[in-house]
This record gives structure tokens, C-alpha cells and sequence, in this order.
């Protein structure tokens, strides 16, 4: 436990294990730097692409930013956001201190490839409440054909 944020309880098995696990848990928090400040890491945002018949939907969770900290492009149909969450601290009182920091900031950027088949003119990009959605209208595709065999049955 670190700062008032437990991990979850394994208290199964004999005491040895029980100190194995603490040990390790131990070693797991040392090296554990991203939790803790102390180092700069790279993030992206989580993305849902989801496909239908007319459309590929792109949503995008990016609490914490507006509209013009955002780039959205499309290039040899590679859909790229991108953009930066700057940082909110304040430390300039003496008495104020972080104790556990685990929110991300600093520039992003996510890359998704599309399918062939897509009109890159009709793409659409709304954000509302942290999530970014993407709409990438598909051109009309050529229907499935089956194609039947013909077996040519030769008499010996």
C-alpha cells in the first residue's frame, strides 16, 4: 500500500507465500515509476472503432482538453489524432503537496490504418464531454458474388 491506495488483498495459502507476495509487491511498487511523478511517459487515448455497413466510427476518451487542443488527419488512410493535455499543478504554496499523482499529461498522439473503400471527403469529427467521434463514411463496395462451380465430369 502507497499513499492510501491499496492493491488487491491475496491472502491465500501458507505464510510463506503470503511473504513472497509482499516481497514482491514490494520490488513491483519500487520500479512502478509511472504512478509516482518521477518520470515523463508517453500516453495515448483509449480508443472504440466500431464498423457498419454505411460507416467506421472512431471514439476517442480525451477528458481534460477543448477542441482546438485537438488534431484530427486522415493521410494514405491512416486516421491520426493528436494533441496535448497540459498540466494544472499549482506548487507554489509551501504547504501544498501531491501525495499521489497518476493523471497524464503531455502531447499524444494515436494512429489508426482504415480499410480501402473510404470517402475521405465525407469525414466528420464531433467532441462532446471528453470523447472525440469520428465518422468515416464508406464508398459503396461492389456486393459479394458467388460464384458457382462446375464440375466437368470426363468419362474415361
Amino acid at each position: 500500500m502507497r499513499f492510501g491506495i491499496a492493491k488487491k488483498n491475496q491472502i491465500h495459502g501458507n505464510e510463506l507465500d503470503l511473504f513472497r507476495r509482499e516481497l514482491s509487491s514490494i520490488f513491483d511498487d519500487f520500479f512502478d515509476l509511472k504512478s509516482t511523478g518521477l518520470t515523463d511517459f508517453h500516453w495515448a487515448p483509449a480508443v472504440d472503432v466500431e464498423e457498419t455497413k454505411n460507416e467506421i466510427n472512431v471514439k476517442a476518451d480525451i477528458p481534460g482538453l477543448s477542441e482546438k487542443d485537438l488534431n484530427v488527419t486522415l493521410e494514405n488512410n491512416v486516421l491520426t489524432i493528436s494533441g496535448e493535455k497540459k498540466e494544472e499543478r499549482k506548487e507554489e504554496a509551501k504547504d501544498h503537496h501531491y501525495i499521489v499523482s497518476e493523471r497524464k499529461y503531455g502531447s499524444f498522439s494515436r494512429s489508426i490504418r482504415l480499410p480501402e473503400g473510404i470517402k475521405s471527403d465525407g469525414i466528420t469529427a464531433k467532441f462532446k464531454n471528453g470523447v472525440l467521434n469520428v465518422s468515416i463514411p464508406k464508398t459503396e463496395q461492389e456486393k459479394t458474388k458467388k460464384i458457382s462451380i462446375n464440375l466437368n465430369k470426363q468419362e474415361v
